[in-house]
């Protein structure tokens, strides 16, 4: 699941998930938007697999 800002995920729907990550930010960027913080997830995946 790609988003929920703000208030973050319910118990539920964090309990039904395989793996919880989160993307740490530096400076005074508040949130990415889903589309961002999607192609950053699958970049680390990929250089991770080099």
């Amino acid at each position: 699941m790609i988003g929920s800002e703000g208030s973050g995920l319910s118990q539920l729907t964090e309990k039904n998930c395989d793996q919880l990550v989160a993307i740490s930010l530096l400076g005074k960027t508040p949130s990415l938007n889903a589309s961002v913080a999607a192609a950053i997830a699958l970049y680390e995946v990929f250089r991770q697999r080099q």
